[in-house]
């Protein structure tokens, strides 16, 4: 793996922004051994000080919110208030590890058995190596290398090639805040580094991306035995009853279920299904909420949507189109890359969708939706668990027992009831089928960075 350099692009100007070195097998080699050598003085760190360092690395994320909101839009695409949102997103997720790991890693006496005391312990793993993603680099981010160094664990940590200036400035953060160089280290490339880190020695995996990706991981690592979590894609359903109060209100909601983001999230809203008695009238006030979006400079904080950050995954968005049409599907808004420089593609509404048609069935990614109409929960409950992944499903409805019911019946990792599109630290974040397994967030997310033990003292 030769040496060399990764040009870093703006998706809304298509220009260079910078040339980085890229990491090789030599250099990754040195700092894992040297993060080898750094978790054994920062697992004895008392809990607390490792806490400090970390609150201290959350208050420079907030005293240099702007400047990483610039440098994130810049690279991703994405508006700068959505850059925005995503840092102080990532501050609160920091917040709740940051309350709940000394309750939640302390040793706790379990039983006492006559002069025998049993005592569970939470030990760290060691090295772990965190694969992470372009879309929502700080807070896929923080839900995994902030456990993980509480936890007392080293990490060598792969922003994805896409987001890499933000990677390395979550580096020289941590420095910054304390943490110690040679117990976080990012290291940047393409997916053959990736592929290298597998090689080596460590303690546990933990990739956020693609089902195909996840597939090669888990595959290549079976004999290690390693502790894993895979966050994998999402084809998220979500269900309009012909019971809710504001069907506008409704509307609104799914659309930025649907669009936030440019619907570049595991946990976008991907299927729209619609009970016939509200069709035509949630149509309507859907495409109105849909057609109020608009698209440009993300820059320009009167655009809420930015560029597509990976310009060749358009061709995959007019696949998608084409292929729905072709099979009889009625294109309402959209569906045609916006001409000029930039990767940018309008927000797209798809009907008289069916699920032979490619984008009710495969991951999208992007800002193409079929709405499709269904008789009754019945028929609902068919079509959303009528796909390879399971992430999750949301349902509106009034009625709280009846959501819950059709809920309960679809397999996902996530439900939302009159809500879509979010994620909260106390909440496990974990997938079903090909949207991957293991759990981050809530105290499922400390404990995946931990090997228990069990002490009998008498």
């Amino acid at each position: 793996m030769a040496n060399n350099i990764l040009d870093i692009f703006n998706p809304a100007t298509g220009l260079k922004i910078k040339e980085i070195p890229c990491d090789d097998e030599s250099s990754i080699q040195i700092k894992f051994y040297k993060l080898q050598e750094g978790q054994k003085f920062w697992k004895t760190m008392v809990l607390s000080e490792r806490i400090k360092i970390i609150q201290n690395f959350s208050n420079l994320l907030a005293k240099n919110i702007e400047q990483l909101a610039l440098i994130l839009t810049s690279e991703v695409g994405k508006p700068l208030q959505e850059s925005r949102n995503e840092v102080n997103g990532a501050i609160k997720k920091i917040s709740f590890f940051i309350k709940e790991s000394e309750k939640i890693l302390k040793a706790t006496e379990v039983n006492v058995d006559g002069t025998t005391h049993e005592i569970l312990i939470y030990d760290p793993l060691g090295v772990v190596v965190n694969i992470s993603a372009w879309n929502f680099p700080y807070l896929v981010g923080v839900n995994i290398f902030i456990p993980a160094l509480i936890c007392g664990n080293a990490v060598l940590y792969k922003p994805s090639e896409f987001s890499s200036l933000t990677g390395l400035e979550i580096e020289r953060l941590m420095f910054e805040a304390g943490v110690p160089k040679n117990v976080f280290n990012a290291v940047i490339g393409k997916g053959e580094i990736g592929e290298f880190l597998l090689n080596l020695k460590i303690n546990g995996i933990y990739f956020t991306g693609s089902y195909g990706t996840g597939k090669k991981i888990a595959e290549k690592l079976k004999s290690k035995m390693l502790p894993m979590i895979l966050e994998l894609g999402g084809k998220d359903p979500l269900y309009v009853t012909d019971k809710v109060d504001d069907l506008t209100q409704v509307a609104e909601a799914v659309a930025e279920g649907c669009f936030y983001n440019n619907g570049q999230s595991c946990c976008a809203v991907e299927r729209v299904y619609v009970h016939e008695k509200v069709y035509d009238a949630f149509l309507e006030v859907f495409v109105l909420a849909t057609q109020k979006l608009t698209v440009g400079d993300p820059l320009n904080l009167k655009n809420t949507q930015g560029p597509i950050t990976r310009p060749v995954h358009l061709k995959f968005l007019q696949q998608q189109v084409d292929d729905a049409i072709n099979l009889g599907a009625k294109l309402l808004c959209g569906g045609k890359q916006i001409e000029g420089k930039g990767a940018f593609y309008p927000p797209t509404i798809l009907i008289n969708v069916n699920h032979s048609m490619s984008v009710m069935k495969d991951e999208t990614f992007g800002p193409v939706r079929g709405i499709m109409k269904v008789k009754n929960d019945e028929d609902a409950i068919k079509f959303m668990n009528d796909t390879e992944y399971g992430l999750s499903a949301a349902v509106y409805c009034k009625d709280k027992e009846r959501a819950r019911s059709i809920l309960d019946s679809v397999n996902s990792g996530t439900s939302y009831i009159n809500c879509c599109d979010r994620v909260s630290a106390y909440l496990p974040w974990s997938g079903r089928n090909h949207s991957g397994f293991g759990s981050s967030l809530s105290h499922l997310g400390l404990y995946a960075f931990t090997q228990p033990r069990g002490l009998h003292l008498r």
